[in-house]
């Protein structure tokens, strides 16, 4: 039996544009990357590492409850208009509190700061993305082709909003 521990959201949450080099995001986004693969295969997997979130084109954001590193997500520049959603994660503790919704709204108000008019994302089509497909229909986001580059893929959904 495994044991789950809640955090407790503190009111004091801040998102921080993050630099990638403490070892909090080194864990979250390493577990992001684990069970992106162990739950899609290999050429289905697109989650970014470490060194390809540090592009000159990628902002990334990063959710803190005090010290605790609660979330985080990524906006990955196509061209001066369009966007890619990339490395959303909500750290376990904090599953099912909101943070998501926290990280994504920022990233969509980010996007319309700097005059991005549509957000896309790919995730996974198996059961394990299912809330994540939830959030982001939500958030007004519709299945949609593919987009930069990306196949079709039976294990892939592609989604994007006008903003």
């Amino acid at each position: 039996m495994r044991l789950t521990m809640k955090a407790t959201m503190k009111a004091t949450m801040k998102i921080t544009l993050d630099d990638l080099k403490g070892p909090e995001i080194a864990a979250l986004l390493q577990e992001h990357l684990n069970d992106m693969r162990a739950t899609s295969p290999p050429e289905s997997v697109h989650a970014l590492d470490l060194d390809g979130l540090r592009q000159p084109n990628i902002h990334f954001w990063t959710l803190w409850d005090g010290n605790n590193l609660a979330g985080c997500g990524a906006l990955k520049w196509l061209d001066a208009e369009h966007a890619e959603i990339k490395s959303m994660r909500t750290a376990a503790p904090y599953k099912q509190q909101g943070i998501a919704s926290k990280i994504l709204q920022h990233l969509i108000n980010d996007a319309k700061t700097a005059g991005v008019k549509r957000l896309s994302l790919e995730t996974g089509s198996m059961d394990f993305f299912n809330p994540a497909r939830l959030l982001y229909s939500k958030f007004g986001f519709e299945i949609c082709d593919p987009f930069d580059g990306y196949q079709l893929d039976p294990n892939s959904v592609f989604m994007t909003k006008k903003i």
